[in-house]
């Protein structure tokens, strides 16, 4: 199994993307915030984008090496690169799609046909397909070149969100079946959960952290990390002691049992960490608001012993009454730098 390596180089305006990655496991996510130079980094692996210096290699193949003066085209990097909008050919048919990356392998092309079950769709246009057929339909287009690299750029952006889902169990499965790395890039944390073994965090151009994906949810290290996970709670923090944290903006302290490492600047809360706890709970609840969806109650509240700023809270509908306390598994806090 290839992995993709890469240094990449550039110099905008207003920005700078400096990153380096090898990609770890089978399916890597990129996970960032609009803007941080995700999409960029993928069309400069796959040479859609030109770099000012840097180094790619797939599968221990150089495909570009600015001091080599190396620079392959994207055809001869064979990669697949699936657009946020699929970027099918309008005036080409289903079959005509796919057949047009597998050359003349007409077996090939009915085999990705029956694998993507676009079986009875050949003879139809991009026009009339539903967003996850065009989405087959250009995945087969895609594995029908042949690629040793796939490069997915928000492959779901572009669908309805009840099909999102369905389709990322589906596209899981296909992926699976693909021997060499593939990388997707996404802001949407639920989607790489469940489709990468493991992600990469991006912010401003560069790489801050890059873990199994369990891992990384479990402890992010960085404060960026954490808020591009999910985490809404974030407070800046004190080390009081080895294993005693203060939380400065919530008025609350935390016996570990653990370390407190020295760099640890934040410490972080997931709102589905806090666990009702009425009369020995480590924090009384003050409410500020409370926000029903349809199966969780949301709750924003403040430390009513040492009021200070709100936290986040989601408990189960079936919880009628907001708690008087709440506590935090110690090995739930995020200690972050």
């Amino acid at each position: 199994m290839g992995q993709i390596e890469a240094s990449l180089q550039k110099e905008f305006k207003n920005f700078k993307l400096n990153m380096n990655l090898t990609s770890p496991g089978h399916i890597l996510g990129v996970l960032g915030a609009s803007g941080c130079g995700k999409s960029m980094s993928l069309k400069a692996i796959a040479g859609i984008s030109a770099l000012d210096k840097g180094k790619v290699a797939i599968g221990g193949r150089i495909v570009y090496d600015s001091g080599r003066r190396i620079d392959l085209t994207p055809q001869k990097r064979k990669v697949g690169y699936l657009f946020q909008n699929y970027a099918l050919f309008p005036n080409m048919t289903v079959y005509e799609n796919i057949a047009a990356g597998a050359g003349r392998d007409t077996f090939y092309v009915k085999n990705l046909i029956s694998r993507f079950h676009l079986e009875g769709l050949e003879s139809l246009y991009p026009g009339r397909l539903s967003g996850g057929q065009q989405q087959r339909t250009a995945l087969a287009r895609i594995l029908a070149s042949r690629p040793e690299a796939l490069l997915l750029d928000e492959p779901f952006s572009a669908l309805d969100s009840y099909l999102k889902e369905e389709l990322q169990m589906e596209l899981k499965e296909r992926l699976s079946e693909f021997e060499g790395a593939v990388m997707i890039v996404s802001h949407d944390r639920d989607e790489l959960y469940r489709l990468c073994d493991h992600i990469m965090v991006m912010s401003s151009g560069a790489n801050i952290i890059c873990k199994g994906t369990e891992e990384l949810f479990a402890n992010p290290e960085k404060v960026e990390a954490a808020r591009l996970t999910g985490c809404k709670n974030i407070s800046p923090a004190i080390r009081v002691g080895e294993q005693v944290v203060e939380a400065a903006d919530w008025g609350v302290r935390f016996r570990l049992n653990r370390r407190i490492p020295e760099h640890m600047r934040y410490i972080g809360i997931r709102a589905h960490d806090f666990l009702p706890a009425d009369r020995d709970g480590q924090i009384a609840v003050e409410t500020v608001h409370v926000a029903d969806a349809p199966f969780e109650r949301n709750i924003l509240f403040k430390n009513a012993d040492n009021p200070g700023e709100t936290m986040w809270m989601k408990l189960d509908r079936g919880y009628r009454q907001v708690p008087e306390r709440v506590s935090v598994r110690e090995d739930k806090i995020l200690l972050l730098e």
